[in-house]
């Protein structure tokens, strides 16, 4: 197949950019990264839902899809402790529950409003509520946990490190499994997703937690067995979601959720691995 320089140079910017944004979110602040993964929970719902009304064969009221997204939303809002208070007023406390309530009003006018209310289609969305939401509430839990605060004023900001980790164990988990599969891959992992193979698989976990038990030494002084094992539930459970993700697609008879990033598919494209891998993470962190 010839090289297609145009594809090329449109991956590659996309690339460039998305890893800029993603840097920006994790590395500036607790806002930030309260921005960034507010913007990708929105996105996250929108393709999921997109995709249960082609599994489904039907059309969501814009309603009841708003209803969800803030349904959803105000969970992750309620997951916001101290860390997220500006002048006394506090996300978690002031706004996780109106905001609820506002998405569930909606749900229901959007139930009233829909032609053909299909129970199966309604289920299958609600899910997205454990799937989507609760993951990045989750995340944004553990992002909290290492700040540090003096009033409003943040004094000690460690609560990077593990979301660092987290979603560098799942990048080099993803890329060292492809490139371990090119070469030596020949049993596949499932038909899901027939690119997969085991080879690869064993391959990027194996990879994963020696560089990110180096890593979390070295640089953020973290135990190598806790940083290690960290890894090691990253990439397993990362490998479930991608594959779960696969699934849906396929179900839906799409070959990626979204188009927001040309060349690399959409929001949970990108995400999937980290919509799985999150809250596994989150209850080891829980029992350590």
């Amino acid at each position: 197949m010839a090289f297609n320089w145009s594809t090329f140079k449109t991956r590659a910017l996309t690339a460039v950019v998305f890893v800029a944004v993603m840097l920006v979110g994790l590395l500036w602040n607790q806002w930030s990264f309260f921005i960034l993964f507010s913007v990708i929970h929105f996105g996250c719902w929108w393709e999921y839902l997109s995709l249960v009304e082609k599994i489904r064969a039907t059309r969501f009221h814009p309603y009841l899809k708003l209803g969800w997204m803030l349904a959803g939303y105000g969970l992750l809002l309620a997951c916001c402790g101290p860390a997220y208070r500006w002048g006394g007023y506090e996300l978690g406390v002031n706004l996780g529950l109106p905001v609820s309530a506002a998405g569930f009003a909606l749900l229901m006018i959007g139930i009233f409003l829909q032609r053909v209310v299909k129970p199966a289609a309604i289920g299958m969305a609600a899910l997205g509520v454990l799937y989507i939401s609760l993951s990045w509430a989750l995340l944004l839990r553990i992002r909290q946990a290492g700040i540090q605060l003096q009033g409003d004023a943040v004094v000690l900001d460690g609560g990077k490190t593990i979301p660092i980790l987290l979603i560098g164990s799942i990048w080099i988990n993803d890329t060292m499994a492809y490139i371990v599969g090119s070469f030596i891959g020949k049993t596949p992992l499932s038909p899901i997703s027939p690119k997969k193979t085991w080879e690869g698989t064993a391959g990027g976990a194996l990879l994963a937690v020696l560089v990110m038990a180096t890593a979390g030494a070295a640089v953020a002084h973290s135990s190598p067995v806790q940083t290690g094992v960290m890894a090691a539930i990253a990439a397993v459970a990362g490998t479930v979601g991608d594959l779960l993700e696969s699934r849906l697609k396929r179900m839906a008879g799409v070959k990626d959720s979204g188009s927001i990033m040309p060349g690399h598919g959409g929001f949970m494209d990108r995400f999937d691995s980290l919509l799985l891998a999150t809250p596994c993470v989150w209850i080891y962190l829980q029992l350590v």
